[in-house]
């Protein structure tokens, strides 16, 4: 999920050096660890790309003498270029990185193929040579070509075969035209025949600021809408659109050119690697890892419970009463959805008459936010850009899962990257701190990097122009027993806003941290100004959204058969569970709690389950068991991707002192 965009400029490129430059730096906020660009110079597609963020490269020498021999020496320019954000194949591996060039194809490629394996199974006689899944989409595109004699026909037979998404803008080196096609909807273009000029990126808001930065006009900007392409004639930048369903009209002659020689480069001296790798680990737990398991669910099982829910006696100011009710039981007031009709009479006034978006739904991949997507595109009819915030803790799996679900449904997504490198070594930095005094109201610290979630959707509601947020929470989900660690009565309050946590225990709580920070220096790092906005984010500022789920029933059973049946959904491969997959922290910072606590998340959603009458007891007691077995696998990878020892961190956490008799 990354920036695609490019240029052609048949007459006059007087503008498009500083016009590349703008798309490229705008486009580094969908994908900061590589960059790369192709574009044509008399007989050679010359490509270059490097596992740096575009503004670095733009500032180097190999860049600008790129920019004199292709974009300001030639007469005409024809160009693409990408900001990636990697899925799958490391950056540091050069021919992973876009441009891909692969049988006489140089081009690029937003999205995921989440198929890709068994493509590669399909057609055994084609070669592959690179880790990213673009190659086979470009090795399909190719081999559909020879057999439809025509390159359009190969763009459409390559994406009748994929599932996922794919946004493609692609230079065939016999061709004299640069090739564009969407499944989702996610490309943007300007065109004026009357100068020879054309343009295009992955969101609106990236064109907009592009062209207006170089003061060319901004109103003709279209999207391509999802099943649809574009040919752009690169002699004379006419444009002519196109439909990608197999066997529909071609539309437009295929323009043969002269046969373009790939020209493939890195930047020199650049080679991106972890300065700290981590030990590598097998996902098969060790012998000790076991018999720890073992010893604390004997332990955790001998907890005194809630006689109504599944709470245990050690959820902070769980409050069991002697007749073994807890005090969410006691206190517990039904969650009344307001219905579907008061659903549309909030929507009407919102609804777009045109094909313009409506609404922002962010998108995390689990399935609450898959559900409400599916949701609010199939059953309420609205036209959604989804959004994703990437902040280096989401698993391959939940992008995987909105591929599927944009792809299928033909959204436009939005994916907005921090920088990863710098947020996993906040991370990293906090959790090594925290491992060498251990305290479980400091856990959420871990968490704090992605709270700027809120910043950007409220950002992307003003750029796109929706007029609401329809968000996917479910309100049986409670997570304050993490400030019940720092030592507050989750009772004095309803949700964790500031007006409602009130300015006395949001003063405790900043003291309960800074006594945190003065006991352990190692949390004084570079991550405090990214937890100081987090912190804002979350408990201070006020977000304004509607939640779809205080409209519908959120129910388990339906959410669940609908992914999985309409849209091969992806389940995780270490765990029997549908929830919390998708989020890489979840494993490590549940493990912690159970392990010390003798509870996790599973224990306080199940409940409200109970409560609202979802579920048995009984049952839920079994899910918890299940959802409470330690992810190995996800554990591993969580230790691997920040950059920490797994097995010190392991046997660290196993001797934290327990809050129940061992």
């Amino acid at each position: 999920m990354c920036g695609i965009f490019g240029v052609v400029a048949a007459r006059d490129a007087s503008k498009t050096e500083n016009l590349l430059r703008a798309l490229f730096r705008l486009s580094e906020s969908r994908g900061k660890e590589a960059s790369g660009i192709a574009g044509i110079a008399g007989d050679v597609i010359h490509v270059l790309k490097s596992p740096v963020p575009s503004t670095e490269l733009l500032r180097t020498k190999t860049y600008a003498s790129y920019v004199e021999r292709v974009v300001d020496g030639p007469r005409r320019v024809a160009v693409i270029g990408h900001s990636r954000l990697v899925t799958n194949g490391a950056q540091t591996e050069h021919a992973n990185n876009q441009p891909v060039c692969v049988d006489d194809i140089a081009g690029v490629h937003n999205g995921i193929i989440v198929n890709e394996d068994q493509l590669w199974g399909a057609h055994p006689d084609l070669t592959r040579t690179h880790e990213v899944d673009t190659e086979v989409l470009f090795r399909l595109v190719r081999r559909g070509a020879n057999e439809a004699g025509s390159f359009i026909g190969g763009v459409r037979s390559a994406l009748a075969q994929i599932s996922g998404v794919a946004n493609v803008a692609m230079f065939a080196s016999e061709l004299d035209q640069l090739t564009i096609a969407t499944n989702n909807g996610s490309i943007y273009y300007a065109a004026d025949p009357t100068t020879g000029f054309f343009a295009f990126a992955s969101e609106r808001y990236i064109l907009e600021k592009a062209l207006a930065k170089v003061d060319l006009p901004t109103d003709a900007i279209e999207q391509l809408l999802a099943g649809s392409g574009l040919v752009v004639d690169l002699e004379t930048a006419a444009v002519h659109e196109i439909s990608l369903a197999v066997g529909a009209p071609t539309g437009v002659a295929q323009k043969n050119g002269i046969h373009r020689t790939v020209d493939v480069r890195a930047l020199e001296g650049v080679v991106k690697m972890s300065s700290r790798p981590p030990a590598i680990h097998s996902d098969v737990p060790p012998a000790w890892f076991l018999e720890a398991e073992q010893q604390n669910r004997e332990a955790i099982a001998k907890l005194r419970r809630c006689v109504r829910c599944v709470q245990p006696e050690t959820v902070p100011f769980v409050g069991l009463d002697p007749q073994g009710l807890c005090v969410d039981c006691r206190n517990y007031q039904p969650i009344v959805q307001h219905g579907r009709e008061a659903l549309e009479a909030v929507l009407a006034p919102h609804r777009s008459r045109t094909s313009r978006a409506d609404v922002l739904v962010p998108l995390s991949g689990g399935r609450d936010s898959c559900y409400a997507l599916h949701y609010i595109k199939r059953i309420l009819g609205l036209n959604p850009i989804a959004y994703t915030y990437d902040w280096g803790m989401v698993t391959d799996l939940a992008r995987r899962n909105a591929s599927r679900l944009c792809s299928a449904l033909g959204v436009e997504h939005i994916i907005v990257s921090a920088d990863i490198t710098q947020k996993r070594a906040y991370i990293r930095k906090n959790v090594e701190a925290w491992l060498t005094r251990p305290d479980l109201g400091i856990v959420p610290l871990f968490m704090a990097g992605d709270k700027q979630f809120f910043h950007h959707a409220q950002q992307l509601q003003e750029r796109t122009g929706v007029s609401f947020q329809i968000w996917g929470n479910n309100r049986l989900e409670r997570s304050d027993f993490k400030t019940g660690f720092c030592g507050f009565d989750r009772q004095g309050y309803k949700d964790n806003s500031l007006f409602h946590l009130g300015l006395k225990n949001n003063l405790a709580y900043v003291a309960y941290y800074l006594k945190a920070f003065a006991w352990n220096p190692g949390y004084i790092n570079t991550s405090i100004p990214d937890t100081l906005f987090s912190y804002f984010l979350y408990f201070v500022k006020k977000n304004t959204y509607l939640d779809l789920y205080d409209y519908i029933p959120w129910d388990e059973e339906i959410i669940v058969s609908t992914l999985l049946d309409e849209y091969d959904w992806e389940v995780s491969p270490d765990t029997r569970s549908t929830w919390r997959i998708g989020d890489g922290t979840a494993a490590f910072y549940n493990y912690i709690y159970w392990t010390a606590a003798g509870f996790s998340e599973s224990d306080t959603f199940r409940s409200g389950q109970v409560r609202n009458g979802s579920m048995t007891r009984a049952h839920a007691q079994d899910v918890v068991d299940e959802e409470n077995r330690p992810r190995y696998a996800s554990l591993n990878w969580y230790c691997r991707t920040i950059g920490v020892d797994l097995d010190r961190t392991l046997r660290v956490i196993n001797a934290i002192p327990k809050h129940y008799a061992v």
